[in-house]
């Protein structure tokens, strides 16, 4: 988290509101730990990263979501490790992202 939130606050001084998406389970072998954090402006811009890139673009559109509403979504992301090799990314593994919007 602390490594977006110079980011988050810039936006938000400026006038936008922004969703924080942060793991907060994972399971097996996930590619980023409990705490990791993506935020997106209302702009669209983004910062951080809750996958090393693998449901960064889903993750987006639960925001688009979350900015709509207002209102938190938990989302659980996973794959096998088997399948996970098979479509070329480095592990499988689960994890559930928690995102907000912070205005």
């Amino acid at each position: 988290m602390k490594e977006i939130l110079p980011e988050v606050e810039r936006w938000i001084e400026s006038g936008e509101d922004a969703v924080v998406a942060t793991v907060v389970a994972t399971r097996r072998s996930a590619p980023r730990p409990i705490g990791s954090s993506l935020a997106i402006s209302s702009s669209g811009a983004i910062c951080g990263s809750v996958s090393g890139g693998c449901v960064e673009s889903d993750v987006y559109e639960k925001a688009q979501e979350v900015f709509e509403s207002g209102k938190p979504q938990l989302v659980s992301y996973g794959i096998s490790d088997d399948q996970a090799w098979s479509v070329g990314l480095p592990c499988g593994g689960e994890i559930d992202v928690f995102l907000e919007k912070v205005t």
